[in-house]
Order: structure tokens, then C-alpha cells, then sequence
């Protein structure tokens, strides 16, 4: 691995600790009620509103906060200080439900938001764009403290709310509280509107040179997306359905339609859940399938008939279309329409609105082209002709959650299937998802076979009972994958994780040697996954020890190449990333082979062999 100066390591530590992506929305136009002061909870009167031109109006003095009230960044900071010091999920909703009872109905949508990690709500697409660079250059600039002083601070802490709590600390000078929610509001509504770095990192400077070190870990940790204070979505939903004593599903229910949790809370203090219509052009979260064991894990959990369809590998996609409109969305809930235009028009052309979900993959006529030839389309905002032309693209649907003004959710699976195929043909640019009655499990050795033959991952195996549940990860659908081998190789990299592992070397860059006789060792893909947490702590150990040259201040390290593991993988393609010319999709480790020494290993040989082996898969001479 190869580090250029100082300036470019330490701005890939910070960029991995400060990870950029967003998605936002317009807030409730509800009415504002006065706030109330918490009980417990030391609250003090707030004086300050925003002008639409300024973050803080008038005299700083003047905005400066000497009495607490609920509405202030501060005392949503100490809440979610508590939420995170307790491990028990009552506990934190508890915490919440007080929380939100004290806010008026603007401020309850605006925190509901906030703890779901969310700087707007899902329904809007705008995006802040400030990555991990404009956030340590505004740090740096608003506390006097280096960029060098600050890298160290993010492999020891490993979250960048957290360096800006202690710089903010040690700055010297002791401010009031001075933001409100609103005005946080403001704030990512003006750095979503402010085009360029410099400008953006203007805006920050002026936040935290103002603000109080909770204000700017929190406002910090909002701007990276992950609060990391163990809640997650569905735990705000429960929060605000025990605040205000109404049913969780039809709280869930409401923020699924709406794709805005804060709506969803204004809605639940007032009653008003029942009366929620769909509203297209925000993204559904994905339902997941759960990996199957083997045969025997499906016998257990299907019933005695199920559906099977090829697992194919290309990237989710949901496509909205509905009064001429068209929008495909991804898994990660970012809009992705313009990467694919040649599917606007015949999505366009379907005979009714409608919420599809499905899979985008790369194919011509009924050959299924290589995931490598997808990921030239990935990232682009702009695709040409020749793109268009090498690279076609179809969509594969598979399930309808919407269609005429209704919610399929929470119909069976075949009766989401009958609708479906009604609207879409068996091939051409859209196309379904063929999917087969199973009775006999011993069966699918030959259909996964089949599937392999026709370019795809595998299968999956789905319940036809089984309502769509987004989000969620049920046993309902099961997908069948095999690992198309392992391959023996060893460590020469490894990193500083991220979330509960950011404070061990958990991330592991391996190689394979050149040949049987040439002992050079050849990066092939880097794995994240496989160890247990004893085994990574033991591991971290050893590297630390074994240490050859250490860059972003430890967070990167050459280590000495004695440690072999095995890793899976689902597939190897060539890639220019990696020295060895190939890279393996989806490797995760198998185990640790102390066993083995680095001579022992794989080389690039059996690399290249398996390399073969997809070109006969993904073009079989039988099609």
C-alpha cells in the first residue's frame, strides 16, 4: 500500500472517520405550540430565532442562552448523552418519550428526525455534502488546533463527535448554549443550498467557533449521519408510540407512507394516523432475505410449497413511477435514475402508478453479463453513448408494493405476484422475475445449478404467505448462495475498524504469491468480516506487535506477512485495483490457518483459474 504526503494520509484518516452521504426532507408545517419544561431535567427560558439570514441573528450576546428550554441543541445533546449511557431499550425510550412531550409539534418532528440519524426527512433529496474534510478544516479552524493535532485524536477515539467534544474542550473559552433546533435546521438547510467547499466550511466555522462542546459533537455527529448512541429507526418509532399512547404498527405505518419520522410524530401527539395516504418519490426501505444454511434450513423453514427464483447478481432497485413521473431508487436509499436513462421511458409506459421493486443487471437479450460490467455504471451521474451501448442495463422485477393507489404490503406474495404479472412481460428491457412452485427441497441442487449456468448468484426461496416487510430481515425469504471456493492467503494490511470495532485492527488487506517460485506477494481484495471479536482483540494484538510501518497515526499498518487466513468469496474479477490485476466480491474470512505458513499459500495461478471458471459460467456455450 501506497501513501503519498503527510497532508493526503491524514485527510484519509479523517475522510474514514467522517463518512459523507445523506438524505434529507421539508419539515411539518404544524402549529407551533409553546415549549413545556422537562420534568427531571433542569430546563432554563430561551431567547433566540433565526432570521432566514443568519445562523445567529443580531447580537451574539443576545441569542446566547442563559435559561435551558427543550428546543435548544444543548438539551437534545443531554438526552441523547443519557440515551446513550443506558443499554436497555425501554430505558432509552423512556428517555425519548419525556423528550418529545416537552416540544412543540415543529421541535418533536425536528428531534424525531435527528435521533433516527436523519438531518432531513427520507422524503427529501436534498444533501449536505460535507464530507470529512470540510469538517476538519472548519474543527481545526474554529478551535486553533492542527489538522496534525487532530488526526491522532480520531484513531484514539474513533468518532468524529467526539474529537469535536474534546477540541472544543480544550479551546479555552467556556460558551453558553446558542442553537436551537430551528436553528439546526437552518444550518443543513443553508450548507444543502451553499455550492462549494469554502463555503460550507464558512458556515461551520462560524457554528462551532459559538458552540458549547455538546452542541458540537452532536451538530458534528449529525452531519456524519450516525449518532451512535445505540438507537436505531424502529426504536424512535417506539419511543413516540408509548409518548403519546398509540399502537407501534400504525406509528411505523405512518412514517413508512409519509417517509418522514417527524410527521409521523406530530401525527401520533395529535391522533391522526389513520387517515395516511401513500405518497410516491421517496424510497421504501428494502425487504431483506435471511442466507440459508444448507437444504436442511429450508425444509425447516418453508411450508410445504414455495417460490424459487434465480438470485441475480446486479444491484436493488425500486422504481416510483406514477402521472408521467419516473424514479429508481437504491438500496441505500439514494436516487439513481440518471445512471440508468434507457428505463425511464418503458417505466414510464406502464399502465398504472405504481412501487416495484426489483433488480437492475446488466444484459443483452437473454445473456446475463457480468457484475463487472455494472459497476462501470455505478457512480456516474452522466452515462455515454458508448456506456449505453457496452454496458445495456434491464430491470428485473420481482415483487409490487403500490399499484392504482393501493398498498400491496401487506398482501401475500402471491397475490402481489398475480398484479405483477400483469404489468410486466417475461422479457425485453423490464422484465419478471420467473418464478417457480417448489414442493421438494431436494430438488434445488439442480435449479441452483441451473441458475449459475444462466449467470446468476443463485436462488431465492420465498414463502408465497409472505407479507413485504420493509426494512426488515425475516426468514420469509431465504436466498441461497454458494462461495465459489476459498483460497488460502495472507495478511500484509490491516486497519482500524469502524462503529464497536473502531478501536481494533479489524479490517485485513490480504495476498497470494506470484507462483510457486517467486515468493512476491499479490493484494487481492481485503476482507472485514468471518472473525469473532475475541479473535479480532487477539489479533490486534499480534499486529501491534508486528508492526513494519504505521501511517494516519496507526490507523493504517504494514504488518509483517505471517498471518494466513482463508477467505470465501462469491466471485474473482479482474480489477486494477489490487497489484495481483484481480480482486475477489464479497470475501469474508472462513477461518484463521495457524497452521499454515506464508509458503504454503495460493498463488496467482489458481487466481487465474478461477477467473476462468466465471467466463464459463457467465457465458455458457449451451445459450
Amino acid at each position: 500500500m501506497c501513501f503519498g504526503a503527510f497532508r493526503l494520509t491524514l485527510r484519509l484518516c479523517v475522510k474514514s472517520i467522517f463518512p459523507e452521504g445523506a438524505r434529507f426532507t421539508q419539515r411539518r408545517k404544524a402549529k407551533l405550540k409553546a415549549p413545556r419544561k422537562m420534568k427531571g431535567i433542569e430546563t432554563l427560558p430561551f431567547d433566540s430565532s433565526p432570521d432566514g439570514q443568519a445562523i445567529f441573528p443580531g447580537d451574539s450576546m443576545k441569542n446566547k442562552v442563559s435559561d435551558l428550554l427543550p428546543n435548544s441543541l444543548e438539551q437534545f445533546a443531554r438526552t441523547a448523552e443519557a440515551v446513550a449511557a443506558t443499554t436497555r431499550k425501554l430505558e432509552k425510550a423512556a428517555l425519548l418519550g419525556e423528550y418529545f412531550q416537552a416540544l412543540s409539534d415543529e421541535d418533536l418532528a425536528r428531534a424525531a428526525r435527528y435521533f433516527a440519524g436523519q438531518r432531513f426527512a427520507l422524503k427529501d433529496a436534498r444533501t449536505t455534502n460535507v464530507g470529512g474534510s470540510i469538517l476538519a478544516e472548519a474543527l481545526s479552524a474554529a478551535t486553533g488546533l492542527s489538522l496534525e493535532n487532530l488526526s491522532p485524536r480520531y484513531v484514539r477515539l474513533g468518532d468524529a463527535g467526539d474529537v469535536a467534544f474534546e477540541a472544543v474542550a480544550e479551546r479555552g473559552r467556556v460558551n453558553a448554549p446558542s442553537l436551537t433546533l430551528e436553528q439546526t435546521e437552518a444550518l443543513l438547510a443553508r450548507l444543502s443550498e451553499t455550492r462549494g467547499a469554502r463555503g460550507k466550511q464558512k458556515l461551520l466555522v462560524e457554528v462551532l467557533t459559538r458552540a458549547t462542546p455538546l452542541e458540537a459533537k452532536y451538530l458534528v455527529k449529525l452531519l456524519t449521519g450516525d449518532l451512535r448512541i445505540g438507537l436505531r429507526e424502529g426504536l424512535v418509532e417506539d419511543a413516540i408510540a408509548r409518548a403519546f399512547a398509540q399502537p407501534l404498527a400504525e406509528v411505523a405505518t405512518a412514517n413508512m407512507l409519509t417517509g418522514d419520522i417527524g410527521e409521523a410524530a406530530a401525527r401520533a401527539r395529535a391522533g391522526e394516523l389513520t387517515d395516511v395516504a401513500m405518497r410516491l418519490f421517496h424510497p421504501l426501505k428494502f425487504m431483506l432475505a435471511t442466507p440459508a444454511a444448507d437444504l436442511n434450513d429450508i425444509t425447516r423453514t418453508m411450508p410445504g410449497e414455495f417460490f424459487v427464483e434465480d438470485k441475480f447478481d446486479g444491484i436493488r432497485a425500486q422504481a416510483h413511477v406514477q402521472d408521467g413521473r419516473v424514479a429508481i431508487y437504491s438500496r441505500t436509499l439514494d436516487e439513481i435514475s440518471m445512471r440508468f436513462p434507457e428505463l425511464i421511458e418503458p417505466l414510464r409506459a406502464l399502465s398504472t402508478d405504481a412501487i416495484v421493486d426489483g433488480e437492475i443487471i446488466t444484459a443483452r437479450g437473454e445473456q446475463i453479463l457480468p457484475f463487472s460490467d455494472l459497476q462501470k455504471r455505478l457512480g456516474r451521474k452522466t452515462v455515454s453513448a458508448d456506456l449505453l451501448k457496452s454496458a445495456p442495463v434491464v430491470f428485473v422485477a420481482y415483487d409490487l408494493l403500490y399499484v392504482s393507489h393501493r398498498v400491496l404490503i401487506n398482501d401475500r406474495l402471491e397475490a402481489r405476484r398475480e398484479q405483477l404479472e400483469r404489468l410486466f412481460p417475461l422479457t425485453g428491457t423490464l422484465r419478471l422475475s420467473r418464478a417457480k412452485r417448489f414442493s421438494d427441497v431436494a430438488t434445488l441442487d439442480a435449479e441452483f445449478d441451473a441458475a449459475r449456468a444462466r449467470g446468476n448468484e443463485g436462488l431465492m426461496i420465498k414463502d408465497p404467505a409472505s407479507s413485504y416487510k420493509p426494512g426488515r430481515r425475516g426468514r420469509e425469504w431465504l436466498k441461497l448462495k454458494k462461495a465459489l471456493a476459498t483460497l488460502d492467503v495472507v495478511v500484509t494490511v490491516v486497519e482500524v475498524g469502524h462503529g464497536k470495532r473502531r478501536h481494533v485492527l479489524s479490517d485485513y488487506t490480504f495476498a497470494v504469491r506470484r507462483s510457486e517460485t517467486d515468493g512476491e506477494l499479490l493484494n487481492i481484495g481485503k476482507a472485514y468480516s468471518g472473525l469473532t471479536d475475541a479473535e479480532i482483540a487477539e489479533m490486534t494484538e499480534w499486529f501491534r506487535a508486528h508492526t513494519v510501518k504505521e501511517f494516519a497515526h496507526g490507523r493504517v499498518r504494514v504488518v509483517e506477512p505471517r498471518i494466513v487466513i482463508e477467505v470465501a468469496f462469491d466471485r474473482v474479477q479482474p480489477s486494477n485495483r489490487h497489484k495481483g490485476g484481480y480482486a475477489l466480491r464479497f470475501p469474508r474470512i472462513v477461518r484463521l490457518r495457524p497452521d499454515k505458513t506464508v509458503d504454503e499459500i495460493d498463488t496467482l495461478e489458481t487466481v487465474r483459474k478461477l477467473v476462468e471458471g466465471n467466463k464459463q459460467v457467465d457465458n455458457p456455450t449451451n445459450q
